[in-house]
């Protein structure tokens, strides 16, 4: 096996890679990358046997083809190493794999490609073309909602929902919740639905670019999948009922408020800087005209501030974590002036969008202070 490539052909694919395989495995193969070389190019692929990215990249020219594994961080810290525009020239020697460029030579150790394991694909229930930036904006929306290591496992995900003409994405920690929709030029009548892993999502989100081009979506019976123009992106399904999320936003909020989404950011990023760092608690106080946030912490230090929104209900006292509130002002887009919260009364949460309505929603719980 033998082949040489430009450093910056492998330099994104292998950065992308790192993160796919697995860390801390009791398969020392599941650290590696598996390169297929051949005269159609290079083909490079990644799996913790719960994510698999595979990705073709071209090459400078292809000496002899063969596949071999190799550690995958050492491969790419290599590549991160190496100047701009280098040439790297690879070669199987009495199986080390031999990585060559200018005055540079790394010797690494592999394992046989034979023994590297992929995923089953199950049958493919539906598949529908979207825009790279719609499938990216309905992640970076709803991303920081999700659980991190809840024992209602069907929370560490993203919920994807296929019905005719809309794909959505729903994510929640039983604290919040953040919903997005994307128009699709095609879906069934009947709900096709599937809980994606975190890793899955977040690693999703790094190989999509923000750009028009289109990627294949795929719901299988078992797995999900992402084919764009150059690699293939599958995971695992979550097994497991994800909680109706509808019957949790609140839709009846009789109390409105209209507020500029980044003086609140702001606002609220004050006001954080003195609010319990354990539980991030912030009394919200609404009256005419005006919004106040305060925040008080066991050193018995004490922040305050107010805005002036348009409102026009009765007093309400209602306390939040702010730090959910800085999310929701951080990932609603940064397109969005203005924002719309939706009250009814202490005890309820608080249902945020953007003013006149949007793609995305987002629900907040409210905490006792």
């Amino acid at each position: 096996m033998k082949f040489t490539v430009a450093r910056e052909t492998l330099l994104r694919p292998l950065s992308i890679l790192a993160g796919v395989v697995a860390r801390r495995h009791t398969l020392p193969i599941l650290s590696h990358v598996k390169l297929e070389a051949s005269e159609q190019g290079l083909t490079l692929t990644g799996s913790d046997l719960e994510v698999e990215l595979i990705w073709h990249v071209g090459l400078e020219a292809v000496v002899e083809p063969g596949s071999i594994t190799v550690p995958a961080k050492k491969l790419s810290d290599i590549c991160k190493s190496l100047a701009e525009g280098s040439i790297i020239d690879f070669e199987l020697q009495e199986q080390r794999a031999v990585v060559k460029s200018g005055r540079s030579r790394f010797v690494l150790t592999t394992l046989p490609s034979s023994e590297f394991p992929g995923i089953q694909l199950s049958q493919v229930v539906q598949e529908v073309s979207i825009p790279q930036r719609q499938l990216l904006n309905l992640i970076h929306r709803n991303e920081f909602a999700m659980a991190k290591q809840d024992v209602r496992y069907y929370l560490n995900g993203m919920f994807f929902e296929l019905q005719q003409g809309r794909l959505r994405s729903v994510a929640t920690d039983g604290h919040r919740l953040s919903l997005a929709n994307s128009s699709v030029e095609a879906g069934s009548e009947e709900a096709i639905n599937m809980i994606v892993p975190a890793k899955a999502v977040h690693e999703l989100a790094k190989l999509l670019d923000n750009v028009e081009e289109p990627v294949s979506l795929i719901f299988g019976e078992q797995h999900f999948q992402v084919n764009t123009g150059h690699s293939t992106f599958v995971s695992k399904q979550i097994e497991g009922r994800y909680p109706d999320y509808e019957r949790v936003i609140p839709r009846q909020g009789d109390k409105l408020v209209l507020a500029d989404r980044l003086e609140l950011r702001q606002m609220l990023s004050r006001i954080s800087i003195l609010a319990n760092e354990k539980f991030q608690g912030v009394r919200v106080n609404l009256s005419s005209g005006i919004l106040s946030v305060t925040a008080n912490n066991p050193e018995q230090e004490q922040a305050e501030e107010s805005m002036e929104v348009d409102y026009q209900g009765d007093n309400l006292e209602i306390g939040f974590n702010v730090g959910y509130l800085i999310d929701v002002m951080d990932n609603i887009g940064e397109e969005v002036e203005q924002v719309q919260l939706s009250l009814s009364d202490p005890a309820s949460s608080v249902l945020i969008q953007a003013a006149g309505g949007g793609e995305a929603l987002y629900v907040v719980m409210p905490m006792r202070l």
